[in-house]
């Protein structure tokens, strides 16, 4: 995979934007990833402590380390591998636009910021199915793309 620059100073990547079903199928593989650390790790940590595993509020402390964990879990693997479990899966990868390398700012802008407020108004993820580039609204705002890569 590589960026070719044209006249106007935008890199094109090699290979194709990957489209709403593709991300959202790698999504929920994702979410199954998250779900399984959850069940493993967090569940057995609180159930030793003693700590009720019952979500009384978003401020409960299950709530707020599963929060911890989703946002680790993609905010980690976007930046060191551009690729979560699912879009490894899948054989997409998160791409800068202007052909730099993930900074640690880009990465918590498009997945802590940006997936904050796409989430919290879902339709938003739709941007996706009809935008040129593919891009959703936090891959918009962080000027990143996603590409799918053919094995």
């Amino acid at each position: 995979m590589f960026a070719e620059q044209n006249e106007a100073g935008h890199y094109q990547w090699e290979g194709l934007y990957a489209g709403f079903w593709m991300r959202f199928w790698a999504y929920l593989l994702d979410l199954i990833v998250i779900g399984s650390v959850n069940r493993m790790i967090i569940n057995p940590v609180f159930r030793a402590l003693d700590v009720p595993l019952v979500k009384e509020g978003i401020f409960s402390p299950v709530s707020i380390a599963t929060a911890v964990v989703f946002y680790l879990y993609f905010v980690l693997m976007t930046r060191y591998y551009r690729q979560t479990l699912g879009k490894m899966v899948f054989g997409l990868k998160v791409v800068d636009l202007r052909g730099n390398r993930l900074s640690w700012g880009t990465v918590i802008f498009r997945e802590w910021i940006g997936r904050f407020i796409s989430a919290t108004i879902m339709v938003l993820y739709v941007i996706v199915a009809f935008s040129k580039k593919k891009q959703g609204l936090h891959d918009m705002f962080a000027d990143t793309a996603v590409i799918y890569e053919p094995r």
